[in-house]
């Protein structure tokens, strides 16, 4: 004989008087509740003072009566135009263009990356160069977005392999740049093994900002970033870091401005080594320490076993090393966690970063662009790796063929777009992290296989809910504000960290 147990789910109404609020969202978050609005505005209420809000009762005279009027929480006193201006500067990205304009000079590596799957060739494979007629097209091209600010940033493989074709089209976008009158940048992502004198000193004279691989200590580095037996890595990267940094000095640079970033990707080895990584970029003077999971895809089994984790494994990794990062800013040593100022700008200033991957709409195909060595158009640089692995669903065009209208008004970049519209998405336009977060359909597609994903399933959600949740953890408990000003300081930018992949 069987049961069935009848499970009733009981629903307490509070008490709602509409005419008295502005739109917000709201969640538990440090034992109590957080509103939040559109503009990105936050604030913290016990559970009476939430009831409150909800029934009409945050009156002149109630404790958060100022505070909540003044974000924008309640109907009284609602400047709707000032409002609105707020949200249109968290959006002003929106309709500028692509400002991030990727380029693969080569596929050519020198390194065989553990974790890599950037679709390299081996050394002898010079028909994956870039020419320098397609290196024009792409120029030509790219100098047509309406982005005020255009930076070129230069990948592989690793582009110092092909340097004609690097230098080519920063001499070439600087004279075009002469009648556009844009913001021109241009930065190299470059694993340092392949660098000589000659480049750097080039590299520097030119202003090329430069970003490099630093997994951590040498052991840790070593095993990520695999060379050749009689070759070290971490030895390389180390010496030329140091070369770059005294360049600049001697040439009379701010060195607050100008010295080499670097970018950490956390394999399953590196959990073993979290502390030691950070501080091996506080011993280096680095400013920013990014700390980013693997992209879930593109490995085989075997090799996934071998470095892969889970959602939750790495979240833990990243709240132990957050926490020890703050315990050095406490103690005099300045260095920003990266993924954590992203969120912090948009929940601590009046600005969005448009940093293209923490973003809505996201920025596949309208803040960035890849551009293959062959001319071929994707939509970032994940859309190019999918390309590689037999799927160009993410291909918009080819340089000097396309026009810039038909690679932009793509099909593809409007799916994008509205897989990546929070507004639009089931749990994202009710989530009290909606401000704060952002969408990527690229990720969705390729753990899914569909753009649009499901939230509540989704691993990147999982990151970003959780993230976003820690920071606001730790602003909670502040009674001094001390943490606060550390946090502050970590949305401070600089003029030479407007998009790259390497600056925050």
């Amino acid at each position: 004989m069987s049961t069935t147990q009848t499970r009733t789910l009981s629903v307490v109404r509070l008490p709602l008087v509409e005419d008295k609020l502005n739109f917000f969202r709201y969640g538990d978050v440090a034992g109590k509740k957080l509103v939040t609005n559109d503009t990105g505005a936050w604030h913290f209420l016990d559970e009476a003072s939430f009831r409150d809000l909800l029934a009409g009762r945050v009156e002149p005279g109630h404790a958060h009566y100022e505070a909540l009027a003044e974000k924008g929480f309640l109907r009284s006193g609602l400047d709707l135009g000032r409002f609105a201006e707020k949200m249109a500067r968290k959006k002003r990205f929106v309709g500028q263009g692509p400002h991030l304009h990727i380029v693969i000079t080569t596929l050519r590596c020198n390194q065989s990356c553990k974790y890599c799957h950037a679709s390299r060739t081996n050394m002898d494979r010079v028909d994956t160069d870039m020419s320098l007629e397609t290196a024009k097209k792409v120029v030509d091209h790219a100098m047509q977005s309406p982005s005020p600010y255009i930076n070129f940033e230069f990948q592989g493989g690793e582009p110092t392999v092909n340097m004609p074709v690097l230098k080519f089209i920063v001499e070439y976008s600087r004279e075009k740049n002469r009648y556009e009158n844009k913001q021109l940048e241009h930065s190299l992502v470059t694993n340092m093994t392949y660098m000589t004198e000659e480049n750097a000193e080039w590299l520097i004279d030119n202003e090329v900002l430069v970003c490099t691989s630093l997994d951590g200590p040498e052991e840790l580095h070593n095993y990520n970033r695999t060379w050749s037996k009689e070759k070290n890595a971490y030895a390389d990267v180390r010496r030329w870091i140091d070369y770059f940094n005294r360049r600049y000095v001697e040439k009379g640079r701010d060195p607050q401005l100008w010295h080499v970033d670097a970018l950490m990707t956390t394999s399953r080895k590196t959990f073993d080594h979290w502390k030691q990584v950070v501080d091996l970029y506080v011993e280096l003077g680095m400013h920013t320490i990014f700390l980013r999971p693997l992209n879930p895809y593109g490995f085989a089994l075997d090799t996934w076993k071998r470095i892969g984790y889970t959602t939750d494994e790495y979240l833990g990794f990243y709240r132990q090393a957050l926490d020890y990062i703050l315990e050095l800013n406490r103690a005099g040593t300045e260095i920003v966690e990266g993924t954590a100022a992203v969120f912090l700008m948009k929940m601590l200033t009046g600005d969005d970063p448009n940093f293209v991957d923490i973003r809505s709409p996201c920025g596949a195909g309208t803040g960035q662009v890849a551009y293959n060595y062959d001319g071929k158009i994707f939509t970032c640089d994940e859309a190019r790796m999918t390309a590689a692995m037999g799927n160009d669903m993410f291909e918009i065009g080819e340089a000097g063929v396309t026009s810039y209208e038909a690679a932009y008004g793509h099909p593809t970049v409007k799916a994008m777009a509205v897989a990546s519209l929070q507004d639009s998405l089931p749990h994202c336009e009710t989530c009290w992290n909606k401000p704060f977060c952002g969408v990527c359909p690229m990720h969705n597609y390729m753990t899914s296989g569909d753009l649009f994903g499901q939230r509540p399933n989704s691993p990147k959600c999982k990151e970003h809910y959780t993230i976003a949740s820690l920071l606001f953890e730790r602003l909670a408990d502040d009674p001094d504000g001390k943490l606060e000003q550390i946090f502050r300081r970590w949305t401070l930018t600089r003029p030479r960290e407007q998009g790259s992949s390497c600056a925050v």
